[in-house]
């Protein structure tokens, strides 16, 4: 099959689905969860900190699946077949679109879909991905698709608790992006009756991404930090990835046509507040490196673009979720130990 895409300047709305659904939809959402109890193949679009994360953890805990990803780069490539994915490299360029027949064989043979990647370039790229996968819907194994989105969705909310069913209020391009995409893909997995999720994430963090991390750098802090820096005293939503990992894959087991889940832990602590717990930590168990961490200044309240206290409440009723890192000092903590390790 060959599909011509179209120019970026063409693609400036989503596709817009016809909606196939009728009373036997909920029954074949269900067959796909009983199919996914046996191996299935992931296909993960961009393989970075989460979607590796994800695949590690499904490798490990369920043998006998098979997982694929696409990433940016030969050494990236390598990072991952050395963990066992197979790994494609996949980019779509600015000024030069890229063909998806690449990706043909790879999207033929996914049962699970899991798309993770930055509305920077994602969106123009989804776009295209609708085409390409409702032109091949007949050939098609997919039983589950799961789109990765964020909590910035909900924009500023002044302190309040926000749950799924709160108003969302993007402000900026990439939270705009974000909630289109969110849209595009409940309806596209609606059209082909596919068991499909939506996880707002709050801030990520982890090993080799945290604020222990951030901490230790010997370097100035970049554009993105120094944005973070602004929001010092408010409240943030976060949420470590092994957590993240936990709540997709339990989805698998637990269908349902076009679900938003907010993925965060239990505490939305200020970011002053969690980078004074992480210089606490790293000061009693290294006081020999007190004087080489990173100073961060606290930045300007009036910045504050998004304020809010993020509800997980959903994700733990509905899918069992249990978190292993309820507080970003049992995190923090967790990542600490594994430097001694």
């Amino acid at each position: 099959m060959q599909l011509q895409l179209q120019s970026k300047m063409e693609m400036k709305a989503w596709p817009s689905w016809p909606r196939r659904l009728n009373p036997n939809s909920l029954l074949v959402a269900s067959a796909s969860a009983s199919a996914s109890a046996s191996p299935g193949r992931l296909l993960v679009l961009g393989t970075g900190f989460v979607g590796r994360h994800v695949a590690q953890r499904l490798l490990q805990d369920h043998p006998g699946w098979h997982v694929a990803g696409t990433c940016t780069s030969p050494a990236k490539q390598e990072q991952l077949r050395s963990l066992g994915i197979e790994a494609h490299l996949f980019q779509l360029h600015e000024e030069q679109e890229q063909h998806l027949e690449a990706l043909e064989p790879l999207l033929r043979d996914a049962t699970h879909l899991l798309i993770s990647i930055p509305p920077a370039t994602g969106l123009n790229l989804h776009q295209h991905l609708h085409l390409f996968l409702n032109h091949a819907n007949a050939n098609l194994n997919l039983q589950w698709l799961s789109y990765l989105s964020s909590t910035s969705v909900y924009g500023d909310c002044r302190g309040a608790w926000v749950d799924e069913h709160y108003p969302v209020n993007p402000r900026t391009q990439s939270a705009i992006s974000r909630y289109e995409a969110e849209k595009g893909w409940t309806d596209f997995g609606l059209h082909l009756g596919l068991s499909t999720f939506i996880f707002r994430l709050g801030g990520i963090y982890g090993p080799g991404r945290s604020a222990l991390d951030t901490l230790l750098k010997r370097k100035d802090l970049s554009e993105n930090q120094k944005r973070r820096d602004s929001r010092d005293f408010y409240y943030t939503a976060r949420v470590h990835v092994a957590d993240i990992s936990q709540t997709i894959l339990s989805s698998i087991e637990k269908p349902h046509l076009g679900k938003i889940y907010n993925v965060v832990d239990d505490d939305p602590a200020p970011r002053a507040e969690v980078f004074a717990y992480a210089r606490d930590l790293i000061s009693r168990r290294y006081p020999e490196m007190t004087d080489n961490l990173n100073h961060l200044k606290l930045g300007d309240a009036q910045m504050i673009i998004g304020e809010k206290r993020v509800s997980n409440l959903r994700m733990k009723n509905e899918l069992g979720v249990q978190l292993i890192y309820p507080s970003y000092k049992s995190g923090l903590q967790s990542i600490l130990d594994s430097w001694s390790s």
